[in-house]
């Protein structure tokens, strides 16, 4: 047993160590194993490394892009995981600023009221919005007034514009999808849509329609264009990549990757895999849209300015 001298007349006993206070740092120490390994589990160590598990949701138009991106992203990089998404590219923006997503895909530009959510922008890609009808119908051409009148409601039947007598079938998409928000701030004048058109939530599902139906008109995404259907020319120009490059086709917009701030590591290396010269001449062409090289390869930095 250990024994203490008492102490001497006048002097002081030093103050004892509380118990409870080493204890709790025994605890503390013994802890700390444990403490790393669910750190490193879910995906940051305690050095503050980037994580293994990315986030990618946004654009039912980028699906394509970013989807067949990741897995060849993963095999590059093992041990990585990148879950893609497709709810619209509202729904992406809003995940990315409230920090359940990585990475946000939109098919538009921000919002005025988006702009304060502290996102980065990444443009990925150019794409066309082609008006799409079934293959049946005989019209083959509208002006950019036309469709705005038809999707206006202003115009209903196909007779007023060269076609058939016949009611015309308006399909337009949900209020969270970027290729209307394009398409109304393009065609539209930002003016509001018919309330009379049915309202799909994904660019397959206007596709779908529009084959099955020969009074349907619609607008999807050019690299989604197929022979079921027949995209029609708008003011004289067929949506094609010449003419998206060149600026002559009217309803053209760029494709989008957001972040909240600068991307983590893993983050940007996806992005910078996706901006890859390899991914932009064959996963983003593949999937019909047009490379965001094209711009500086072709010279369009003046045609771009034409476009509205």
């Amino acid at each position: 047993m250990r024994t203490f001298a008492p102490a001497k007349a006048g002097q002081k006993r030093a103050p004892r160590q509380p118990r409870r206070r080493y204890s709790r740092l025994l605890t503390t120490l013994a802890l700390l194993p444990a403490l790393m390994l669910a750190a490193a589990v879910s995906g940051c160590s305690a050095s503050g490394e980037a994580k293994t598990r990315l986030i990618v949701t946004g654009s039912t138009t980028i699906l394509p892009i970013a989807e067949i991106s990741s897995e060849s992203f993963q095999k590059a990089n093992p041990g990585a995981r990148v879950l893609v998404s497709g709810v619209g590219s509202s729904a992406g923006i809003e995940s990315v600023s409230s920090g359940s997503a990585d990475i946000g895909t939109s098919s538009r530009d921000l919002k005025p009221e988006e702009k304060s959510l502290g996102l980065v922008d990444t443009p990925i890609a150019y794409d066309a919005i082609a008006v799409i009808v079934n293959p049946s119908n005989p019209v083959r051409a509208l002006t950019k007034v036309q469709v705005k009148a038809i999707f206006q409601g202003r115009i209903k039947n196909w007779r007023e514009v060269g076609g058939p007598d016949m009611p015309i079938g308006l399909v337009n998409r949900d209020e969270a999808s970027g290729t209307r928000e394009a398409f109304s701030k393009i065609v539209l004048d930002k003016e509001p849509f018919d309330p009379a058109a049915a309202v799909l939530p994904g660019t397959g599902q206007v596709r779908a329609v529009v084959e099955s139906s020969p009074s349907a008109i619609g607008y999807i995404s050019l690299g989604f264009v197929t022979p079921q259907v027949k995209a029609l020319t708008v003011d004289g120009v067929r949506p094609s990549v010449a003419t998206v490059v060149d600026g002559s086709y009217p309803v053209r917009r760029l494709l989008h990757f957001f972040t909240k701030g600068v991307p983590e590591p893993l983050a940007k290396r996806y992005i910078d895999y996706v901006l890859s010269a390899d991914v932009q001449s064959t996963i983003v062409r593949d999937a019909g849209f047009i490379p965001i090289t094209a711009r500086t390869e072709s010279g369009e930095q003046s045609g771009r300015k034409d476009a509205k």
